[in-house]
C-alpha cells in the first residue's frame, strides 16, 4: 500500500481545537446561522419538509448555475459539488496526476497538495511566495525551476493561506506562461476569494484565463459556513467528467441540505450580502490584531490582502512547532506554526471570530513570548 504522510496541520488542529480555552487557529469568520442566511421572514418549512434523500452526484442544476455566475464565461456544466474544498483539491489532483507526473506546489500554502503529490504522482517541486517591498511576491525564477518536463500540475492558493496575499495580474500571467510552456494544468485553490480587506470586488480568479485550469473553492471560508462541508470544482467539461468518476469512489454526492443552502447562498444578491458580512468582520477585527502585533519588536509582519488570517514571522531562538506547542500547553491557546505551511519561524493567527475573545487569547500568548524573549536575552 502506498504511504501517505500525515497532514500535520489538520491533525494538530483536530486533536486540540476543542480542548483549549482559546482557539486562534481557525482560519474563517464567525459562522452564519441558517436564520441569518435566510432572514427573519424565511419559511422554515422549506427545510422541515426537505426529504433527506440523495441529491444529484454533481449537485443540483440550480446550485451549479448560481455558482457558475461567480466565474466569467462559466456554465453549470463546468461546476461539480463535493464535500468541502479539501475533497475538491483531492479529486482534482487524483484526476490530473499519474505515476510519473510531478506537482509544482506553491509555498507557503495549505499543504494538502504537498502530501498528495507523492501519493498520486511521482513527487513535488516547490516554488515560493517571498516577502518583498511590503507584500508577498511570487518568486518567478523559483516557479520556472519547479515546472519541468514531467510537471503535469501547478497548484497554488490565491488568496493565499497563511499570508492573505493575492497575486497580481502579472504574477497570474507568469503562472499561466510557465504552465503553457510545461503543458501543465493549474489547480487554483480560491477558497478565500471574497474576503477582501480593502475592496468590495472579489480577488481575480484563474478561471477564464487559461484552458487547462481547475478552480477549487467552497463555502467554508469567505462564506462562513464550514459546517456545511460544501465545496466545488470549476473546470472544463472533460476534467469535470474525470473528477466525477473519482467522486464515485469517495463521498458519491454532496449532502442534500448543503446543496440546497449553497443554491440559495450563491444567488448573486445573497452572495454579495454574505461576502459583505465577512468583509465587515475582517475589516473591523484586523486593526485590533495589528495593534497587538506592533507591540512586539521581534515580529515581522506583512498585512494580508484577503482572508481572516495573518502570518507573523519572528526573531526568537525557537522553532515554530516548539513555540506553538509551548503556547498550547502553558496558555491553553491554539495557534498554527509556520512550519506547517512550509515556512520557518512564524505563526498564523486567525482573527475572524469574536475579537474580544481573540484579544484575551493573545494576552495569554504574551506571557509565553515574554518568557522566551527574556530567556533569549539573558542567555545571550
Amino acid at each position: 500500500m502506498a504511504h501517505v504522510d500525515a497532514f500535520e496541520m489538520e491533525r494538530y488542529q483536530s486533536l486540540y481545537w476543542h480542548l483549549v480555552d482559546y482557539d486562534l487557529s481557525e482560519s474563517g469568520v464567525t459562522p452564519l446561522t441558517i436564520r441569518e442566511l435566510l432572514g427573519p421572514d424565511a419559511d422554515a418549512e422549506f427545510f422541515l419538509q426537505q426529504a433527506l434523500g440523495y441529491p444529484l452526484s454533481e449537485g443540483s442544476y440550480e446550485t451549479r448555475a448560481n455558482i457558475a455566475q461567480w466565474y466569467p464565461e462559466c456554465a453549470p456544466e463546468n461546476v461539480t459539488l463535493m464535500n468541502g474544498g479539501s475533497e475538491a483539491n483531492l479529486l482534482a489532483l487524483w484526476s490530473l496526476l499519474g505515476p510519473r507526473d510531478r506537482l509544482a506546489f506553491m509555498l507557503p500554502n495549505y499543504c494538502q497538495g504537498l502530501g498528495l503529490g507523492p501519493f498520486f504522482g511521482d513527487g513535488v517541486d516547490t516554488f515560493k511566495l517571498k516577502p518583498r517591498d511590503g507584500r508577498w511576491s511570487l518568486d518567478l525564477e523559483g516557479l520556472d525551476r519547479a515546472a519541468g518536463k514531467r510537471t503535469s500540475v501547478i497548484m497554488l492558493c490565491n488568496p493565499n493561506n497563511p499570508t492573505g496575499a493575492v497575486l497580481t495580474d502579472a504574477e497570474m500571467q507568469a503562472v499561466i506562461d510557465v504552465a503553457t510552456r510545461a503543458g501543465a494544468w493549474i489547480v487554483a485553490d480560491e477558497i478565500y476569494r471574497g474576503a477582501e480587506l480593502e475592496t468590495d470586488v472579489a480577488s481575480p480568479t484563474f478561471w477564464g484565463r487559461y484552458d487547462k485550469v481547475i478552480v477549487t473553492s467552497g463555502l467554508s471560508k469567505a462564506f462562513a459556513m464550514p459546517g456545511l462541508r460544501v465545496g466545488w470544482a470549476v473546470a472544463p467539461e472533460d476534467a469535470i467528467a474525470k473528477i466525477w468518476t473519482r467522486h464515485d469512489y469517495t463521498t458519491l454526492t454532496p449532502g442534500i441540505v448543503g446543496d440546497r443552502i449553497a443554491g440559495i447562498t450563491m444567488r448573486p444578491d445573497v452572495r454579495e450580502t454574505v461576502l459583505g458580512r465577512t468583509r465587515s468582520i475582517v475589516r473591523a477585527n484586523l486593526p485590533r490584531l495589528e495593534g497587538w502585533i506592533e507591540a512586539h519588536p521581534s515580529f515581522r509582519y506583512v498585512r494580508p490582502v484577503a482572508g481572516a488570517i495573518a502570518y507573523v514571522g519572528y526573531d526568537l531562538p525557537v522553532r515554530s512547532p516548539a513555540l506553538v506547542e509551548r503556547i498550547r500547553t502553558e496558555q491553553s491557546v491554539l495557534l498554527v506554526p509556520g512550519a506547517m505551511f512550509g515556512l520557518k519561524k512564524g505563526i498564523r493567527f486567525g482573527f475572524g471570530y469574536d475579537i474580544e475573545y481573540t484579544m484575551k487569547g493573545l494576552a495569554r500568548v504574551d506571557d509565553t513570548l515574554a518568557d522566551v524573549s527574556s530567556t533569549a536575552t539573558h542567555g545571550a
